[in-house]
């Protein structure tokens, strides 16, 4: 276990938000190159899933991140991935509220889905409508690892840090999404092929 732990801060030694990140444990003052280089990606992550609410949800993430800087350990994980996992209960938090408000009170710890905002938010091609309909088919948890890669841009190895799984865990769902959205994708097509003879 330790080889394991010492390879991983090996692995991320060097990374300049791993160190900037660090060094804001000890000085909050470190942590300001964080925000800007980070705000609008994680803006964007908001904007894509709650578009209303994402100005919002950003300031909040910033203020968890802050408060739960100590927390951070790079042998588990880059601090981008890091900075997503909290993204990514704030968004939950988010979704958890919105639900209470609509019940009119307490209603249920689960996590809401947001697919109808990434709905609404996703610009496909051609084939738009069959992918919106195939993405949403998928599971939740393949849906989001599927989204954190393709319109995040984390690794699939940050995407399992920011999900809370092992990495083997994340390329197996991705690989089953992917296999999924080209199956969906093919028969949609060749059946618009057969429609059009």
């Amino acid at each position: 276990m330790g080889n394991i732990r010492n390879h991983r801060c090996r692995a991320h030694a060097g990374n300049p938000d791993d160190d900037q990140l660090t060094r804001a444990q000890r000085d909050g003052s470190a942590f300001e190159p964080l925000v800007r280089r980070h705000s609008a990606a994680l803006h964007a992550y908001f904007a894509r899933r709650a578009p209303a609410a994402a100005d919002d949800l950003l300031a909040e993430l910033w203020l968890q991140a802050y408060s739960a800087r100590r927390g951070f350990d790079p042998a588990r994980g880059p601090a981008r991935a890091w900075l997503f996992g909290v993204a990514r209960n704030v968004l939950a938090g988010h979704w958890r509220d919105t639900r209470q408000e609509r019940a009119g009170g307490p209603h249920s710890d689960l996590v809401g889905d947001p697919w109808q905002a990434v709905d609404h938010r996703l610009d496909a091609a051609a084939a738009g409508p069959e992918l919106r309909r195939a993405i949403g088919d998928l599971p939740p948890a393949e849906r989001e690892l599927l989204l954190l890669v393709a319109w995040e841009g984390l690794s699939p190895t940050e995407a399992a840090a920011v999900t809370g799984i092992p990495a083997g865990t994340a390329r197996s769902r991705l690989h089953r999404a992917r296999t999924r959205l080209r199956e969906a994708l093919s028969l949609s097509l060749h059946g618009m092929t057969k429609e059009n003879r």
